[in-house]
């Protein structure tokens, strides 16, 4: 299955896979809205084998199957580690 990748210029580190190229009609009209404009960034072959770093292939696959589309995130925040012996109570 390819998978075409556009990444939001709205929001930094989002990205949408959609099932066919430059077809955006299958996501919903407010998160186009809210993710709007997009690049297009690249064309990817989902095999079974295919690792994509912050995402599950299976889980895309099977999303663009039936939704045509996938939504990627930005990871969650990583809290700030304390400096050590530092306390602060």
């Amino acid at each position: 299955m390819q998978a075409y990748v556009y990444k939001s210029q709205r929001k930094q580190d989002t990205f949408v896979y959609l099932a066919k190229r430059d077809d955006f009609s299958r996501l919903p009209l407010s998160l186009e809205q809210a993710l709007a404009p997009f690049a297009f960034v690249l064309e990817v072959a989902l095999t079974a084998e295919r690792r994509l770093a912050r995402a599950d292939a299976a889980q895309v696959r099977q999303s663009l199957s039936e939704q045509g589309f996938y939504l990627q995130m930005p990871p969650p925040p990583v809290p700030p580690v304390p400096a050590p012996g530092r306390s602060d109570d």
